[in-house]
């Protein structure tokens, strides 16, 4: 059967979600976690809707885990308790403090927490004040060095929206896909001074925010024109005038699913190649 499993980390001290020998992943702990809980004969495979790099924070976070109904009735032992709180309240019990889970449940039919999302929200913090920066948001905020204007990061983010070939935005993997939907890119000033910037595409490839995010900030910093956005997407390929901004000021806050009867058409839709529509005469 297949379970839903909504978490939240502070990414600073992982190296990323996806488990790698010798290092702490959240993938690493949440799977040692669900094994040692549900006494499971392997270690316990988890699928995820976004896997987050090193430093990278979340807290809307979500994941499915396929696991023998047999193992998953016996979780509440002689409780009264449903097996998806025990399940929940004996995983809480074993996992480290930066990695919360915020619940449990049986996962819909069809549902599949990577390709049936619709849509995944990422916010980066920023602060162009030295004197400002709160020391108890060291670890989500990334300081940086001129003043923003924050009128003409939105001008610049503008252009970057909709079907588009983000290779200038990825790290290349074999085989993947850099045509995404971005569907919202914008900035604000909060009321504490921090300029806050959300972006939301159908899904993202290997290190897109914080590239999008670093060919915003020059903008907003006054060193470039809002058009050099554009330019580089245009372009094609990464360019060096880009800067991946650091991790920790990023954090994936949301991540958005249809109607349970629309999951497995999603699921299927989203597994298929995607491609740029060909422009008439061409």
């Amino acid at each position: 059967m297949r379970i839903r499993l909504d978490c939240a980390y502070d990414g600073t001290d992982f190296s990323g979600w996806a488990a790698q020998p010798g290092r702490r992943t959240v993938e690493g702990e949440l799977s040692a976690a669900l094994t040692t809980v549900l006494r499971a004969p392997e270690p316990v495979s988890l699928t995820v809707a976004g896997r987050t790099d090193a430093g990278v924070h979340a807290r809307g976070q979500v994941a499915h885990v396929d696991i023998d109904p047999n193992l998953y009735a016996v979780v509440p032992g002689r409780s009264d308790r449903s097996p998806e709180a025990a399940l929940a309240a004996r995983l809480r019990g074993v996992l480290p403090p930066d990695l919360v889970l915020r619940a449990v449940s049986v996962a819909p039919a069809g549902f599949d927490a990577r390709f049936s999302a619709i849509w995944r929200l990422y916010r980066y913090r920023l602060c162009d004040e030295p004197g400002a920066l709160d020391p108890l948001r060291r670890r989500d905020t990334v300081l940086v060095r001129g003043r923003l204007d924050v009128s003409r990061m939105n001008e610049a983010a503008a252009m970057l929206l909709g079907l588009n070939d983000f290779a200038p935005f990825c790290k290349r993997r074999e085989g993947a896909t850099t045509i995404r939907t971005l569907t919202a890119y914008e900035w604000t000033r909060l009321p504490d001074g921090t300029v806050e910037g959300t972006v939301v595409a159908d899904a993202f490839c290997h290190s897109m925010v914080r590239a999008l995010v670093g060919c915003v900030v020059p903008v907003g910093e006054g060193r470039v024109q809002p058009d050099f956005a554009g330019e580089v997407l245009r372009g094609g390929v990464r360019d060096p005038r880009v800067k991946v901004m650091p991790a920790h000021g990023l954090s994936l806050e949301e991540v958005g699913y249809p109607p349970d009867a629309e999951l497995a058409a999603r699921a299927d839709q989203a597994r298929a190649t995607r491609s740029l529509p060909v422009a008439e005469g061409t």
